[in-house]
């Protein structure tokens, strides 16, 4: 028997689930509603066998035959195997028709050290997972291969997002790979001509609608009502269901001994919802013995989630009026609070808040490190930074940062930063120039003379630290 039959037959043994957060309605896994029909609220995939010891011998879930599979592929040239989600497909939802998977060989993204912003946090083991070197740059890539996989079986013809940006460029080439049709709802002037770009290369058709990302998904809501298009954001429970192997990625990497702390940026909340998901599953399944403590990092500007920690303890949701230069997390009310909340208290996971200035100086400290993201993977070093002061990350704790989205997904930023006028005429001007300053390195422009670009170069020599 093939080995993907193998793994076939096995998935076979068990079957997965949607279940509602909300009021636990449950029903067979299925490529329709993403959310309840009796109550509104999310649903999730669950996997009734794994609940307990003789269900997962069914299903073919040893934890040591499933890590030397999952190694073993690594060096196949299957499409499923070169892809760091459906590699691991034991643990993610069946599909009917394995030639209904549509990938682009996302995931197995690199674990890099990052000795010096380790320094400028005060912590001896740092570490980021780079899910901005999946294919459109984003970490959105690893959910969307699972949820437009499952939409195309579904025989939808239309798939359709809100985005800031990444999830609209991933949605695309998903659906443009597939051969199915995308529509894209975006905040007017709220998102980045690089993220927009890939839209439309992909063939979305965008519309650039005159609210916020919370009035485009509303807006899309009714859409979906009304017209036969599956939404892909990431209320759309296979969305996480792939996003979740990053964690497990992340296991192998660190020879399935988990690290203390793994810090996540918050925006709607479907990451650091997926990658706890995954660590709660790992653990039951016995491939890890320890939780990793998994917390969330927000702009001031877009702090739903600390707000609703802080002032309800995680009972209600505490929505705000969105505004941060880090695009990506700029939402105001996002959907997946709920989960978010039971995976920072099942792993003990803690919440914080950081400011523009902050984030922008955590940015330039990472790609100082020669590892380049975009202003929203960034609040995760600052936010490190502050739990680090708090005692709640000791010194000699090892972390992981999750860096979400690649540096050119946002180069206006980064050329604005290095200017030296990404906080020109705000409150933050005068801040941002006693900070960021000594990070900044504006290009010059010259005569084309060696004498020129010598002496340039004698006075950085000098210059230098």
């Amino acid at each position: 028997m093939t080995d993907q039959a193998a793994s076939a037959s096995k998935l076979e043994a068990r079957v997965s689930q949607l279940r509602c957060i909300g009021c636990g309605a449950v029903r067979e896994s299925e490529a329709t509603n993403v959310r309840c029909a009796q109550c509104g609220d999310l649903l999730e995939v669950v996997y009734p066998g794994w609940e307990t010891s003789a269900g997962m011998r069914a299903a073919g879930l040893d934890a040591l035959g499933l890590k030397e599979l999952w190694r073993q592929r690594r060096t196949s040239y299957d499409a499923l195997d070169e892809s760091g989600v459906w590699r691991f497909r034991e643990v993610l939802p069946a599909l009917s028709d394995w030639n209904h998977v549509i990938t682009l060989r996302e995931g197995n993204t690199p674990v890099y050290e990052l000795p010096g912003c380790g320094r400028a946090a005060g912590v001896q083991q740092l570490y980021a997972k780079h899910q901005g070197m999946n294919p459109t740059g984003s970490f959105k890539d690893t959910g969307m291969t699972a949820a437009a996989s499952f939409a195309r079986e579904g025989g939808f013809r239309w798939v359709a997002c809100a985005s800031t940006g990444n999830t609209s460029a991933s949605m695309a080439a998903y659906a443009a790979r597939a051969g199915m049709r995308s529509l894209v709802l975006i905040p007017q002037g709220q998102i980045t001509w690089g993220k927009l770009s890939q839209a439309l290369d992909y063939g979305a058709v965008t519309c650039q609608l005159k609210t916020d990302f919370d009035g485009c998904m509303r807006v899309l809501d009714e859409v979906a009502q009304r017209m036969p298009v599956y939404l892909l954001n990431s209320v759309n429970p296979y969305r996480l269901e792939g996003q979740k192997t990053a964690a497990v990625e992340l296991l192998e990497r660190f020879e399935w001994r988990a690290p203390d702390h793994v810090i996540v940026p918050g925006g709607n909340l479907g990451n650091s919802s997926a990658l706890g998901k995954a660590f709660l599953e790992m653990k039951d399944l016995g491939l890890i013995s320890a939780l990793p403590k998994l917390s969330v990092i927000q702009a001031e500007g877009a702090n739903a989630l600390v707000r609703t920690m802080c002032e309800t303890g995680g009972k209600k949701l505490i929505s705000v009026h969105a505004e941060t230069m880090a695009t990506a997390i700029r939402i105001g009310s996002p959907a997946s609070w709920k989960k978010a909340v039971r995976v920072l208290e099942a792993t003990g996971g803690t919440v914080e808040q950081v400011s523009e200035v902050e984030i922008a100086l955590a940015k330039a400290e990472i790609g100082a490190d020669g590892i380049g993201c975009e202003p929203a993977s960034a609040v995760t070093l600052a936010g490190l930074k502050k739990l680090v002061k708090r005692g709640f990350v000791k010194k000699n704790e090892s972390v992981v940062l999750i860096l979400t989205g690649n540096l050119l997904k946002d180069p206006d930023f980064t050329l604005k930063f290095h200017r030296g006028d990404l906080f020109a005429g705000t409150a933050q001007e005068e801040e941002a120039e006693s900070v960021l300053t000594p990070r900044q390195h504006a290009p010059m422009v010259l005569d084309a003379s060696a004498n020129t670009v010598v002496k340039v170069l004698q006075h950085a020599e000098r210059a230098e630290p």
